[in-house]
Parts: structure tokens; C-alpha cells; sequence
């Protein structure tokens, strides 16, 4: 199950990083642009909601059944920089990235003009995918 988990997270990732980058390109793109806000748009952004919190699961799931998740925390791995990014510093950015995402599409649902919705999910998915882009171990992926 570990191994299953492990490969779906890693390779999840390249669809996260895709749609989160799409998604946040796209409103950037439209803010500027003075564009109306279509249907399209909100299904990009509801798109790159629904994969980053199968990949927060996937994570999550992984983090509780690897032996380098949660029971495997100590002074040891606070004090090897790799060991904390796999074990504290990557989870816990995936998290916050995820709160943004769910924030900012929150948010944006609550606006009635198309500039300010743009303005939302520019702001919080950009933020989102720039936390998530600084917290990948990349030195190993994607078989992390």
C-alpha cells in the first residue's frame, strides 16, 4: 500500500503543478486583461481545487503509513535538512497551499464582478502554487 500511495502522490504532482499553474496563469492573464468571467473560468479554477484535495489525501494517507512521516519526527530529523523538508516542511506547506486554494475559491464565488474574481484566485492560487513549487523534495522526485 505504501509503495501505491507513494507512486500516485508523486505522479499526481505533475497534474497539480499543471492545473495550479494553469488555473493561476489564467485568472493573472483575464485580471489584466479586463476579461469577463465565463464558465470556463470557473471550472478551471474548481478543477485545480478538486486535484490539489485528492493530492492532500493522497498525502496524507502517505504521511501516516511511511516511515517518514509522522511516528519518525525527532531531533534527528529536525536536524538533517532533507529529513525535515520530507517529514515536517513539504506537509505542512501542502496543507497552507491547499487552505489557500480552498480560501481563495471561497472568496472568489462571493464576488459578483468578473475583475475582483480574477483578482482572488490570482492572488491565492499563485501563492498557493508558489509554496507548493518551494516545498517539493526535487532532488528526488518524482520517486519520492
Amino acid at each position: 500500500m505504501y509503495s501505491t500511495i507513494k507512486i500516485l502522490h508523486s505522479y499526481w504532482a505533475y497534474l497539480v503543478i499543471l492545473i495550479l499553474a494553469l488555473a493561476a496563469l489564467n485568472a493573472l492573464v483575464k485580471y489584466f486583461a479586463n476579461k469577463e468571467f465565463h464558465a470556463k473560468d470557473f471550472r478551471i479554477s474548481l478543477f485545480a481545487l478538486i486535484v490539489t484535495h485528492i493530492q492532500l489525501i493522497l498525502g496524507l494517507i502517505l504521511y501516516f503509513v511511511s516511515p517518514l512521516g509522522l511516528n519518525n519526527i525527532n531531533a534527528d530529523t529536525m536536524g538533517n535538512s532533507f529529513s525535515r523538508l520530507l517529514a515536517v516542511e513539504h506537509p505542512l506547506m501542502g496543507l497552507v497551499a491547499v487552505t489557500l486554494i480552498t480560501i481563495g475559491y471561497s472568496k472568489h464565488k462571493k464576488k459578483l464582478i468578473s475583475k475582483p474574481k480574477f483578482k482572488v484566485i490570482a492572488i491565492f492560487y499563485t501563492i498557493a502554487l508558489v509554496l507548493v513549487l518551494s516545498r517539493i523534495p526535487w532532488t528526488v522526485w518524482p520517486a519520492a
